[in-house]
């Protein structure tokens, strides 16, 4: 371990997020969820979602942007669709909330759809898709953010990074979950960049008059790109839609204009589908699941890298050794008052 680093067990992570977010002052409820996906973050070596976003999350608590003490409420729309109104508060906990909910209405009627309204999202989506792949479920979610990315063809910002997460369960093995942005990368990796005074690759993004550079600051100025050109560009307008306008809530380029310049986390809503293998299988559901494996065997068995592997390889490690957090990220989360 070098001098620039800390070594923390997952406890003392876990502890010192949930002191910080008591500190900036969220309600206990929050503070329990909030933290949680920190945890996890630092847990399975995705650093942009670890403690980092103790900063975003105390600065959009200073802000206004998030209400720190909201409650989430939860309701039936019909027997397959839930919602759960955050209020304006953290997503983490509407989703806890909701959760319960959806659980029971996949297994009652195969599949059934939660609407996230109302909630700062500042986090990754696998936690929550890995929370109901524990409960047996395939999950699907999708959530907009703030406009910082072009459409395939442009330069200026209309789409946010606009994740999409995916989860399966796997019998007697690590469930298959991957979560990726349609943007070439999140936007907190550029973010940490920047911090560290490192150079991007020229193909993240576009400086303010559209033109390239590898320069994470101008970039954080312009404009992120999508992934894969057109077929990113069309993924990002779909999450922009299905969890958008489809359950009543904001489009990136409404959530940046709510925010009105405080520089908060994204302000909206989440679409997230859970099915039940047993709704369309019955009693034939382990045996369907079981021949899925041949998929994964099939990709592995070659060479390749299942997505979702590098962060349970994390994982293991971090379990028993801890993991190391920057020293000065460290010292910038203890000034924030």
């Amino acid at each position: 371990m070098s001098d620039d680093h800390v070594r923390m067990t997952l406890a003392e992570v876990r502890d010192y997020a949930r002191a910080t977010l008591t500190r900036v002052g969220l309600s206990p409820a929050h503070v329990a969820a909030v933290a949680e996906t920190m945890v996890a973050g630092e847990r399975d070596g995705c650093g942009a979602h670890g403690l980092y976003r103790l900063l975003v999350a105390a600065h959009s608590v200073a802000s206004g942007v998030v209400v720190p003490d909201a409650v989430p409420v939860a309701s039936r729309l019909k027997p397959g669709l839930v919602r759960v109104d955050g209020g304006g508060g953290f997503a983490q906990l509407a989703f806890e909330t909701g959760r319960p909910l959806l659980v029971e209405a996949a297994r009652a009627g195969g599949i059934a759809a939660l609407a996230l309204n109302d909630v700062v999202h500042f986090a990754a989506l696998w936690p929550e898709i890995e929370a109901l792949v524990d409960d047996g479920l395939v999950a699907l979610a999708f959530t907009p953010s703030h406009a910082w990315v072009a459409p395939a063809g442009g330069t200026k910002s209309l789409f946010g990074t606009n994740p999409i997460a995916f989860g399966w369960p796997r019998p007697g093995g690590t469930p298959f979950v991957f979560d990726f942005a349609t943007s070439m990368v999140a936007r907190g990796e550029i973010e940490l960049h920047r911090r560290a005074g490192q150079r991007i690759p020229t193909d993240w993004g576009h400086a303010p008059d559209g033109g390239d550079t590898d320069d994470a600051a101008t970039v954080l100025a312009g404009a992120m790109r999508t992934f894969g050109g057109h077929k990113g560009s069309a993924l990002a307008t779909m999450v922009e839609l299905v969890a958008g306008p489809l359950i009543g809530d904001l489009t990136s380029a409404e959530s940046l204009a709510a925010d009105a310049g405080r520089k908060g986390s994204p302000i909206g809503g989440e679409l997230i589908l859970a099915i039940d293998p047993a709704g369309f299988l019955g009693d034939a559901a382990a045996g369907h699941l079981a021949r899925a494996e041949a998929v994964f065997a099939g990709i592995e068995g070659q060479g390749a890298r299942l997505p979702g592997s590098r962060r349970h390889a994390a994982r293991a490690v971090s379990l028993r050794d801890g993991v190391l957090i920057p020293r000065q990220l460290i010292a910038d989360i203890d000034a924030v008052t």
